[in-house]
């Protein structure tokens, strides 16, 4: 690999483990770094690019918007957020949406709403029910939701008021729930992503909805990373025929512009009144437009079905070459949302997958994780293969 960069920056906080790559351009699922080494893109900045990169319908769509106006406030209606908030509803099934910059904000957003809506029913100390490996953010009351000690070291005290349980398990939910008239929301992704691409069953999610009609609770589902399209529907938890009352959206809502929202059902829409949430840049023209087009051309040109087909051939080829070697536990995921995970700590793989060509991550330390761009091809997936199953059985060697 060409070493751009020796050190962290001297005048940026060293807050990320970076790579000595730093990328310049990109074409479609492929991007160059400054030096001119061409890398398969397979992490789309971590499910964010859906389009990919330059998309020929996306940069001029942008291009003119920000020949309009980037920014106004929200003193004033921006059009596109009710363009945007209206397709957010139709594709949903929901009814309302608030606007925000990131899935962090999303997930804030979430757990005030759900803070006010126990307040409104005169609980005083609502909790919301969260789950083991969960990654909801960095703030304190979304690190608080995460299920990662190893993240809230040092950030002591977290925010009270949560309740942690197992995936896929109703009885421990109902168990940890037990008699406890504060619990508001039970919050969860329908595919953990950093916590290492771990989906929910459909029955279980079944069983989560209803439970929550039953008990007056708020179904709170993230799907800022397995959302948009990801899975081959347009949230992940629409596998399971299921309608939340609140949807954290961010990352592929923008194709690599910053954007957040909140969408919600009938229990929770109205739950904020003006002056209980807000933000300076949330729903800002830019990003608006940007999440209008990303659906519009994901629509035009099927995304959703190339996920299912392409996501399938990736898995399908992944258990015939790793499927039963030692050192594998396991390969799941649905669509472009894919993890194979080691029985050991792999972040190694970054970095050699990298110097092979090939962008990808390790989560959850022994997860490989793959999210490419939407646009991804049955070629391309087969170039991604022919880097990564020889170096995951080359590590796998190495280990033996």
């Amino acid at each position: 690999m060409s070493a751009f960069i020796e050190a962290a920056s001297p005048h940026t906080m060293n807050t990320y483990g970076r790579l000595p790559i730093a990328l310049e351009r990109g074409q479609g699922c492929r991007v160059w770094d400054v030096n001119g080494k061409q890398y398969l893109d397979a992490l789309a900045g971590i499910a964010v690019n859906t389009l990919g990169h330059n998309h020929p319908k996306l940069v001029p769509a942008l291009q003119d918007q920000v020949a309009k106006i980037i920014h106004s406030c929200n003193y004033y209606h921006v059009p596109n957020q009710e363009k945007l908030a209206a397709k957010l509803v139709e594709l949903s099934g929901m009814t309302n949406v608030f606007f925000c910059n990131s899935g962090l904000e999303a997930n804030e957003a979430a757990i005030k709403l759900a803070r006010k809506f126990g307040h409104d029913k005169g609980i005083g100390f609502p909790k919301i029910v969260v789950y083991e490996k969960a990654f909801h953010g960095r703030s304190l009351a979304t690190l608080s939701a995460t299920g990662n000690a190893k993240i809230q070291k040092g950030f002591e005290p977290l925010v009270e008021g949560f309740i942690r349980v197992p995936v896929n398990d109703i009885d421990a939910l109902k168990a940890a729930t037990a008699n406890d008239p504060n619990v508001v929301a039970v919050f969860f992704e329908t595919i953990q992503g950093e916590g290492g691409v771990n989906p929910m069953r459909t029955e279980y999610l079944q069983q989560v909805r209803t439970l929550c009609d039953e008990k007056d609770w708020l179904l709170m589902i993230d799907e800022v990373q397995c959302g948009m399209g990801r899975t081959g529907k347009w949230f992940a938890h629409q596998w399971a025929g299921i309608v939340p009352d609140v949807m954290p959206l961010a990352k592929g809502l923008g194709s690599g512009v910053p954007i957040g929202a909140v969408v919600a059902g009938p229990k929770a829409a109205h739950v904020f009144q003006p002056g209980n949430h807000g933000g300076t840049f949330g729903g800002n023209p830019l990003a608006m437009r940007a999440g209008v087009e990303t659906i519009r051309i994901m629509e035009q040109d099927g995304l959703m079905a190339n996920a299912v087909t392409v996501g399938a051939h990736l898995k399908a080829v992944l258990e015939q070459a790793l499927s039963g070697k030692a050192g594998v536990k396991e390969i799941r995921g649905m669509g472009l949302m894919l993890g194979v995970e080691l029985d050991k700590p792999c972040g190694v793989l970054t970095n050699r997958c990298a110097e092979a060509g090939l962008l990808i991550s390790v989560t959850a330390d022994s997860v490989v994780r793959l999210v490419p761009p939407l646009i991804m091809t049955i070629a391309e997936a087969d170039e991604v293969l022919a880097i990564l199953v020889p170096q995951i059985e080359a590590f796998l060697a190495e280990q033996a």
